[in-house]
């Protein structure tokens, strides 16, 4: 879970990362469409203002997953940074529109990059601004176990990339390279749609309740775990989904016919106790008991049995 001052300094982080990349967007646009005429640096200012947009997406969910279940939600509002990081995949596709029809104007229609230098050295600032606060939201985002977050983080970085690569091909184009201008804004579309698609991939997963690879592997801890205690005869199903950045799962056990209701009781919290040190992400275990019947092997209608 994400402790409240953890979640005020994730807060704070995205807010710099808006206000920077925004800042340092409009300055690379201006710059690229005025003084430099560079495809890239143009390519790479709305890069900047795209990925400030979606760190805003991403700050918006910071704030509403927090809130508490309620008559409307009563698992929480959890998902709701799942849907923030698909909201902001689509508008990371809608920009790399926009850079690959500038980029294949500028590849049929190559022309003189004016002061080049001056560009390629805003284009290094963005680019260490960039990485540090990439950094900075990858190492509090995987803590927090934040999907939105941690995309976030990786956008920020490729943004940070896709500024190093400006650079690099404004560093080209003071040589007469002009081509190279509009070659590296295609690869920051590139970037952008691979990073957008992976983004779509793994918040759809989580909306839709499917078990990703973490889930799939404490699924069969679950089962070892419960089945250490004493008075737990056999542990047969375990179901896992992600809810945001935790983990809701269902336990079904045999257990002795003759258990009592207070026996059964206590057995139940130490499994809880026992599941929640080993897996911390695991925020609901329901765990249903069933009594032990010789020469039974129990089955699961979806098939799913660990």
């Amino acid at each position: 879970m994400v402790e409240k001052d953890n979640s005020k300094s994730l807060e704070g982080a995205t807010k710099i990362t808006v206000i920077s990349l925004l800042i340092l967007g409009i300055i690379q646009i201006i710059l690229g469409e005025t003084v430099s005429k560079s495809v890239a640096l143009t390519a790479n200012g709305i890069d900047c203002i795209g990925d400030g947009f979606v760190s805003a997406i991403v700050w918006v969910g910071l704030v509403y997953f927090q809130k508490p279940a309620d008559h409307r939600f009563h698992y929480g509002y959890y998902k709701v940074e799942n849907l923030a990081a698909i909201v902001a995949a689509i508008v990371m596709f809608a920009l790399a529109g926009y850079i690959i029809y500038r980029s294949y104007l500028g590849i049929i229609h190559p022309h003189e990059i004016s002061l080049p230098i001056l560009g390629a050295i805003v284009a290094l600032i963005a680019t260490l601004i960039a990485w540090g606060l990439g950094i900075v939201k990858y190492i509090r985002g995987k803590q927090s176990n934040l999907t939105s977050l941690k995309l976030d983080a990786f956008n920020t970085i490729k943004d940070g990339t896709a500024s190093f690569l400006t650079v690099l091909a404004l560093i080209f184009a003071a040589y007469g390279f002009e081509i190279a201008d509009a070659i590296v804004g295609f690869i920051i579309a590139f970037i952008i749609i691979s990073i957008g698609f992976a983004s779509i991939k793994e918040s759809s997963y989580v909306l839709l309740d499917a078990c990703d690879r973490s889930c799939v592997d404490v699924g069969p801890l679950i089962k070892d775990i419960a089945e250490e205690i004493d008075g737990v005869k056999s542990a047969h199903i375990v179901r896992l989904r992600r809810t945001g950045p935790v983990m809701q799962g269902e336990l079904e056990i045999d257990v002795p016919g003759n258990m009592t209701v207070k026996e059964l009781y206590k057995l139940r919290k130490k499994i809880e106790k026992k599941v929640r040190s080993e897996v911390p992400d695991l925020q609901r275990l329901s765990i249903i008991a069933h009594p032990e019947e010789p020469g039974t092997v129990r089955t699961t209608k979806t098939g799913f049995e660990i």
